[in-house]
């Protein structure tokens, strides 16, 4: 009989440390090897694995055997964290890494620590799918930032922000028809999460918007008071 993946189990730490080390490599090479020249190589063969992982999954999600309105369909965040990061990291586009850049070091941390996953330990497809998906992305953030050198703005902190609500409301329509609960928009997640600390539903989705943006804004700042800072002509 398969164990069932349990948080913070010996699993659940093994990943973590794996994605700490992961983190910690990618920062270190950062320094040494930018403006190398091998950081655009290295982006599009990570943008290959990131669809050579995912597409295989996705088309085993939709296949008539394994099909489950509630699960299988591409609507959750990390869904669109992974297109959007495969994207910035092959075409360096801005509209792509603000995306992957507010979602990844938010929506995926929270994710990785409060996971909502139900499913068969390591090798079960859906803890590799699960925990696989989340890594990659957060790696491509750390990536795109800390070794690329793209950056956010207060114009992709508003375009991100714009992008995110928007789907969230196409979601609460959605799961209203299918009786699904994409985003968790429509009713808490069964595991703990840091909704169970923002009230009753629909009180939680405003506590939880509130609380993203202020949590974004303060992953923006910094960039844009250092490019201030650089842009400030010398005193004499």
């Amino acid at each position: 009989m398969e164990r069932s993946f349990a948080a913070y189990g010996a699993s659940h730490w093994v990943v973590l440390i794996l994605l700490a080390a992961g983190v910690g490599v990618l920062a270190w090479s950062g320094r040494r090897y930018r403006d190398t020249g091998a950081d655009r190589n290295v982006g599009r063969v990570f943008a290959a694995v990131l669809v050579a992982f995912h597409v295989p999954i996705l088309v085993y999600d939709l296949s008539p055997a394994r099909f489950d309105i509630e699960h299988s369909l591409p609507f959750q965040v990390s869904d669109l964290a992974w297109i959007a990061a495969a994207v910035a990291l092959w075409s360096r586009w801005q509209w792509a890494y603000v995306l992957t850049y507010y979602w990844g070091l938010t929506l995926v941390p929270q994710a990785l620590l409060t996971p909502a996953l139900d499913a068969p330990e390591f090798p079960g497809i859906d803890f590799v799918s699960f925990w696989g998906q989340h890594l990659l992305v957060l790696w491509a953030t750390v990536y795109l930032t800390w070794w690329v050198g793209m950056r956010p703005s207060w114009g992709g902190f508003t375009f991100a922000a714009v992008v995110t609500v928007g789907w969230g409301l196409v979601m609460v329509g959605f799961n209203a028809v299918a009786g699904t609960n994409y985003l968790f928009v429509s009713r808490k997640p069964d595991n703990p999460s840091l909704l169970d600390l923002m009230g009753d539903w629909p009180w939680y989705l405003g506590v939880e918007l509130a609380v993203g943006l202020a949590g974004w804004a303060l992953l923006t700042w910094p960039w844009t008071r250092a490019r201030g800072r650089a842009a400030e002509p010398a005193a004499g």
